[in-house]
């Protein structure tokens, strides 16, 4: 399957999307934080970057889903910073700490290039949300380059949902977070009080754009959704009412990935529900709940 963004680059719709998108960046409503600051003058919002991505590292990947790995790997590219704010983040070296160097966009082209020699299926930004314009803007020299890989948007699900059509077409693999469907938790953990608000409606267009994952016959995806919850310590994920909106709004065939490995890092130690690892009791009910929902794929 030939990647959507081929034929928006030779109708010079993309170059369009990428002045859009960069003319944001003036004020900036990227995402759900709508800071307003004007990151090309430098000015810095919640996600503390600029006029141009960071980037902590980029490798082929093989701990991510099935099918995105196959034999060859994800070609990831670990963005840094984030949008949102969670108290238990495993990698908040990169997205709280600023772990990584500024990458303009030929450097990040080079990055896009340099995976797909190395044999990765698809190249995969993790936290893209906050630096969408600088990922368009670096799509169009690699493609120039030879780029023809899907791209996947793997984002903690706190998208603005009238940003996210503007991406229609760029984007043939959308693999969001659902982390919570309690207001309070989201607040509490990840600084976000409307987040399942936020997520439910980027679900519903990331859904619309690109419709359920399709598996090709050698077990890779190319094209679709692939929907992530983690599963957190004394139900505080809320997850009965994620699965339940996911198998009744988006589709009973979405493609979810259910995970156990929460661990408690950062300063997840400082509030007692989020002090110890789940239990196999709090994780087999998730999966229980997704089952009787009518979900069947992803999961175990």
């Amino acid at each position: 399957m030939t990647p959507s963004y081929l034929e928006l680059h030779e109708s010079g719709k993309l170059e369009k999307i990428r002045e859009r998108l960069v003319r944001e960046l003036g004020n900036c409503n990227l995402c759900p934080r709508n800071c307003g600051v004007n990151r090309l003058k430098g000015e810095l919002g919640f996600c503390k970057t600029g006029r141009y991505a960071a980037v902590s590292n980029y490798h082929l990947h093989f701990g991510e889903e099935p099918p995105l790995v196959g034999s060859g790997g994800s070609g990831t590219i670990f963005i840094t910073w984030c949008n949102l704010g969670c108290i238990y983040c495993q990698n908040f070296q990169i997205s709280h700490l600023g772990e990584g160097s500024e990458a303009g966009p030929s450097e990040l082209a080079d990055m896009m290039i340099s995976l797909q020699a190395r044999g990765a299926h698809n190249i995969n930004f993790v936290t893209p949300t906050h630096v969408i314009p600088q990922i368009v803007e670096a799509l169009i020299p690699a493609i120039e380059k030879g780029l023809e890989l899907p791209l996947v948007y793997n984002s903690g699900g706190y998208d603005n949902s009238f940003v996210l059509k503007e991406l229609e077409g760029v984007f043939d693999i959308y693999m969001p977070d659902a982390k919570y469907s309690d207001e309070h938790s989201s607040s509490l953990y990840s600084s976000a009080k409307d987040y399942w608000q936020v997520c439910r409606e980027a679900l519903a267009e990331m859904h619309r754009q690109v419709g359920d994952l399709v598996i090709n016959e050698k077990g890779i995806a190319e094209k679709g959704l692939l929907i992530r919850h983690l599963v957190l310590p004394n139900r505080i994920a809320g997850s009965f009412a994620v699965l339940d909106f996911i198998a009744k709004k988006i589709s009973g065939d979405s493609y979810v990935n259910i995970m156990e490995q929460y661990y408690p890092c950062f300063e997840a130690d400082k509030h007692k529900d989020l002090s110890r690892r789940i239990t196999p009791e709090e994780f087999n009910e998730v999966l229980d709940h997704a089952a009787k929902a009518g979900l069947h794929r992803g999961f175990r």
